[in-house]
């Protein structure tokens, strides 16, 4: 067993580290708050594709992929690498269209206001942010039970280094910061994983031990037809590429890479790449099963570490689970900062700069201190993705709709959402006792089918409830939407040397409305 106080050494020297090199990696460039949220056509093709891999990469691959392979076994843990591979193949296709259509954008849900309308906007603004932080929190929550786990480190502590030394160099360097030390962390933990998956392997006398360990525990583990395990697989593929298709993190990156081009290159790496992690983290949760006494499916590889593992693995995972936390933390308080940050010219009158980048500021900090109180207070890392995974499921399908469909209106976008939502939400197990909370409603109690336990109805519900509408309403609309408006009124937030004031735009020539300003947003 590690010692608290060498757990706690090497966290902070690894937190002190990357706050420096973060800080001093993008001191001196970031000189508007367009540098700050965007960092517009600055990382070429090998730092675009380590900030993709790395920023998806966080603690919990080592607590809800292996949870799920503990839990489900192989079934789950090729479920979770499609899931992983799907969102980045998709966003090599809508990337491009992305930076076609919205050449100067920042974010998903300035989007969503120019294609959608006002009640568009503000169920996508809702959605995105929920699962974001969800998504925060799950990371804080991860890290701190995997520190109390291993040194029993307290998990207030461990929550509030993490939260405060990444606060700290997002808040001063943005983006910018963020890709820098993303491109060092994924360098350095795909050779971790791989020592730490080949080192816990020998450690336990070989592939053959190991094989036959989890064989004698639950051979249906090892069953790719296991009913179960495939139900769940194929609700974890659809709950990934749902939130993935509504993370602000790759509308930040795909504003960050050099060119289009870039975007599809990086994004097909990224596929392949980050496909094999997550499988391969998950596969960890069956070996554990197979070969120590887990109780708690959410610490099941830490588990396996107790049991098994020498010091110096231990000590290399407890690296690899700070590295993974950081990586993704600093890109989602990014991620959060720029949603709210480009919608700020619509809200404020004319807000200069400094304004706007104050308020990037401060809402990276609000966020950071509400997600660690709600990391102390859970559990399982797995049942707080899966819920923050349900908000996008529903809403993925008709947000990128808009992207390609002339004929999708507002309302029917909406609709879509919320109808898939409804319908996932019926059958979602809730966390933290948020669904017997629910079920005790009187009216609700009756009306309410029984939780799926496996995930499918909830998840695969909310996608083709949702998807289905998304056809029909377009194709019901009489509508037909310019898709030139997105380039019209959506431009920088820094003014770029021209005479307007940022949230203003002059329409192209040709449009009908030459020598009218359109306001913004």
């Amino acid at each position: 067993m590690v010692t608290t106080a060498t757990a706690l050494g090497l966290t902070v020297v690894t937190l002190v580290v990357f706050t420096l090199l973060g800080i001093r990696a993008s001191k001196g460039h970031v000189e508007s708050v367009e540098d700050l949220i965007t960092a517009r056509d600055s990382a070429g093709e090998g730092r675009t594709t380590a900030t993709l891999v790395a920023s998806v990469m966080g603690v919990w691959i080592l607590l809800s992929a292996p949870e799920a392979g503990a839990v489900f076994g192989i079934a789950a843990v090729v479920g979770y690498g499609i899931g992983e591979a799907l969102p980045m193949a998709a966003y090599a296709v809508i990337g491009p269209r992305i930076r076609e259509t919205i050449p100067e954008g920042h974010s998903l849900t300035e989007y969503a206001y120019v294609r959608y309308g006002d009640a568009m906007y503000a169920f996508v603004l809702l959605v995105s942010v929920s699962y974001m932080f969800v998504f925060v929190a799950a990371e804080l929550t991860g890290i701190s039970l995997a520190l109390s786990f291993i040194a029993d480190v307290p998990q207030w502590q461990t929550a509030i280094l993490v939260g405060g030394f990444v606060l700290i160099y997002t808040g001063y360097g943005g983006l910018r910061a963020s890709i820098f030390t993303d491109t060092i962390q994924a360098v350095i933990v795909f050779p971790l994983l791989v020592v730490t998956f080949v080192g816990s392997i020998l450690a336990l006398g070989g592939p053959g031990a190991v094989h036959d360990g989890i064989v004698a525990a639950d051979p249906s583990l090892l069953d790719p037809t296991a009913p179960d395990g495939i139900r769940f697989g194929i609700a974890i593929a659809l709950a990934v590429l749902g939130a993935e298709l509504l993370n602000q993190t790759w509308w930040q990156r795909i504003y960050a890479a050099e060119n289009a081009g870039t975007v599809a290159r990086c994004f097909r790496n990224a596929t392949l790449l980050n496909g094999l992690i997550v499988a391969l983290a998950a596969l960890l949760g069956v070996v554990a099963v197979g070969n120590a006494a887990v109780e708690n499916p959410a610490v099941a590889f830490f588990t396996l570490l107790e049991g098994a593992a020498p010091e110096w693995i231990v000590l290399a995972v407890v690296l690899l689970a700070l590295l993974l936390v950081m990586s993704s933390i600093d890109t989602l308080f990014n991620a959060l900062a720029s949603v709210v940050t480009a919608d700020l010219p619509r809200l404020l009158d004319d807000p200069d700069d400094r304004t706007l980048a104050f308020g990037a500021r401060a809402l990276t900090v609000v966020v950071a201190v509400a997600a660690v109180l709600v990391s102390l207070e859970a559990r399982s890392v797995l049942e707080l993705f899966l819920f923050a995974d349900l908000l996008g499921a529903a809403v993925a399908i008709p947000l990128v709709a808009g992207l390609f469909s002339e004929s999708l209106g507002g309302r029917g976008a909406l609709v879509s959402g919320i109808a898939g939502l409804a319908v996932g939400a019926a059958y979602f197990p809730f966390p933290l006792g948020v669904g017997e909370a629910i079920r005790a409603v009187p009216v609700l109690e009756t009306l309410l089918p029984a939780p799926d336990g496996l995930y499918l109805t909830a998840f695969a519900g909310a996608f083709l409830v949702s998807g289905l509408l998304t056809v029909v309403l377009a194709r019901l609309s009489a509508g037909t939407y310019d898709f030139d408006r997105l380039t019209r009124e959506i431009g920088r937030l820094d003014d770029s040397g021209s005479d307007e004031f940022p949230g203003e735009s002059v329409p192209a020539a040709g449009s009908g409305e030459a020598g009218e300003k359109t306001r913004e947003r």
